[in-house]
């Protein structure tokens, strides 16, 4: 009777590791499904326990947290820890990060075979438990590889314990529990979502004494519910009911909404499916095609750059920059002009259309080089015997009235590689992209990611005839190779949070500043008396009747819309970042998105749940 009772016992208990978890991952690591007040109450009461809890020891080095990203590659090997999904899931929103299972080596009886497999790592996450900190072999593969390369220690476990691990010298993270919160905690204390401050209650050996611990920073995004900010979860679910009305009403057929306030992400959810037809649902993880966002995450983030190393002027002129505009009627145009659209320039030129059936193949060649989307390929020299000379010679017609451009961005693309010598993408990918642990963000996505992992745009029956999957929407830039000033951006909404964070933290994240807090002012603010923009961003709208972006956005707002279906805001009043990711193109570009303000209403619902908690 005692075993059946002990037995019934155990798969109870498992079972309810297990609907812990899986509510766990639903509302914090992937929260695509709505969450309760009360859920989420119970869950942040057991996080700051978590919090309060942890210890961070050996960190003289102040290895943690981890502020350089560039060049680490990371393996998180676990050895027994119950919610190492947590962990590694959480670890993976800050840089990629490989999971390893520990245990199936020491199994296997392979402790060796589990050091050659790490050769290719050089940043290790090592976990361990009351149950694997008494094996030997563990702790004599921790001693080896601490040797030669940086390693981490998380213990979660019994405090009397830790003497098994006086001879590591490794940053070791100790929690006394082994629950989803304390792997949540661990996991953003490692790369500065949470800062720690912990220290010993009692002395447990030489190395490990009363009172041992250090101080860590905040210098990354947190990943919590929003009750943590006093903000009811219940009014962010309005949200829900505006995208599903969005889906109903063809839209789009899916989006990704993503709250960030005061440095924490408190929603992120997905909606609908990649296309129409119900068989691919959208993760929150999918990349989507920016379109315009290109602008203020990709070609503005560089020209802030080199302002603030004054190798680029905003009161120069083109032809300080660009040689072939000298002798025409854009040499004499400011930087500054082409930045606030007030250069005069045509809004548009439908570059497509001017193809000839010799300029572009079926199949890739030397002659026919660069890819415009599958089975599309177009003649080498495209774009500077073609496009180029065409905007080169369009008229300026309205030059210092403000007139929205794309031509501005092409312009300033040509005026940064030429400062850079780098292309645009590789530039962006090195100086922002990997340092801010952007993952996703990147221009021709489909050299790095799945298809699967792509949201579709628009079902092309004009020009390039076929689904757009991974291929930038907007035809001049897919004519470009791609990679242009004003849209071929692609990323995740993580990775845009993380972006405009590190704007509203005036230009510092990571443990790094990017740019000088008065050039992010400067590049942020109204800088024209003819219109709303600031340099390259879009901004607050002060005609009261447009409600632009949002009803209750504040003056200070800035970010950009993409003719996709995009959007990211930026409020520095409320320290608020809100991302509204969708391809209302698929199949068609009828913008209902626009006309039924879906996206302006769910900022007015953020901004209506942020005021009613008094934030």
């Amino acid at each position: 009777m005692k075993k059946s009772v002990t037995f019934i016992t155990v798969i109870f208990s498992t079972s309810l590791k297990l609907v812990f978890l899986l509510l766990f991952i639903c509302c914090i690591v992937s929260p695509a499904c709505s969450q309760s007040h009360q859920q989420n109450q119970s869950w942040l009461a057991k996080e700051r326990i978590a919090e309060r809890n942890v210890v961070v020891l050996n960190n003289s080095s102040g290895f943690i947290p981890v502020t350089s990203l560039t060049g680490l590659h990371i393996a998180s090997v676990d050895f027994g820890n119950s919610y190492s999904t947590v962990f590694d899931s959480l670890l993976n929103k800050y840089q990629k990060v490989t999971s390893i299972n520990g245990n199936a080596y020491i199994s296997a009886g392979s402790i060796n075979g589990l050091i050659d497999d790490l050769n290719l790592y050089n940043t290790l996450f090592i976990s361990l438990t009351d149950a694997s900190i008494n094996n030997k072999d563990i702790i004599r593969f921790i001693l080896e590889v601490e040797k030669n390369r940086k390693a981490v220690i998380i213990f979660s476990g019994q405090a009397n314990a830790l003497t098994k691990l006086d001879a590591i010298q490794s940053p070791l993270i100790w929690n006394p529990q082994n629950t989803p919160e304390s792997a949540a905690v661990t996991a953003q204390v490692i790369f500065g979502g949470i800062a720690a401050s912990g220290r010993l209650a009692e002395t447990y050996s030489p190395r490990y004494t009363k009172g041992s611990g250090f101080d860590t920073q905040k210098i990354r995004l947190k990943y919590t519910v929003p009750e943590e900010l006093g903000i009811n979860i219940a009014d962010l679910n309005k949200i829900d009911n505006i995208a599903r009305e969005a889906i109903q009403q063809h839209a789009t057929p899916g989006a990704v909404v993503m709250v960030v306030k005061d440095g924490s992400v408190i929603f992120n959810r997905a909606y609908g499916y990649q296309t129409y037809s119900p068989v691919r649902p959208v993760k929150i993880t999918d990349l989507y095609d920016l379109a315009s966002v290109t602008k203020v995450s990709a070609t503005t983030p560089v020209v802030m750059q080199l302002t603030d190393s004054g190798k680029l002027s905003l009161d120069s002129t083109l032809k300080k920059y660009i040689a072939l505009t000298r002798n025409t009627d854009k040499q004499d145009i400011t930087v500054r002009e082409v930045m606030l659209h007030q250069a005069g320039f045509t809004p548009y030129i439908p570059f497509y259309q001017y193809l000839t059936a010799s300029d572009h193949s079926t199949d890739s060649s030397a002659a026919y080089p660069t890819k415009v989307s599958e089975h599309y390929f177009l003649r080498k020299n495209y774009f500077h015997d073609v496009m180029w000379p065409q905007m080169l010679h369009s008229k300026v017609t309205t030059r210092g009235k403000y007139v929205y451009s794309d031509l501005s961005m092409y312009f300033m693309q040509q005026v940064v590689e030429g400062i850079t010598h780098t292309p645009l993408d590789q530039y962006a990918l090195k100086q922002f992209y990997k340092p801010l642990g952007m993952q996703t963000a990147g221009f021709k996505p489909l050299l790095r990611f799945n298809k699967d992992d792509i949201a579709p745009t628009e079902n092309d029956t004009y020009f390039r005839n076929s689904l757009l999957q991974g291929y930038v929407h907007d035809q001049g830039a897919a004519m470009a190779g791609g990679v242009a000033g004003h849209a071929g951006l692609f990323a995740s909404a993580n990775d845009l949070a993380i972006l405009f964070q590190m704007y509203l933290n005036r230009g510092s994240y990571g443990g790094h500043q990017y740019f000088k807090p008065e050039t992010v002012d400067l590049f942020t603010s109204r800088q024209s008396a003819v219109s709303r923009r600031g340099l390259g961003f879009d901004r607050w709208d002060p005609d009261a009747s447009k409600h632009y972006p949002s009803e209750l956005a504040s003056p200070k707002t800035f970010g950009h819309t993409g003719f996709t279906g995009t959007c990211v805001w930026a409020d520095p009043q409320y320290n608020l970042v809100y991302i509204f990711l969708s391809n209302r193109v698929h199949d068609q570009t009828a913008n209902k998105l626009s006309s039924m303000n879906i996206r302006s209403r769910i900022q007015d619902v953020i901004y209506q749940a942020i005021q009613k908690a008094g934030k």
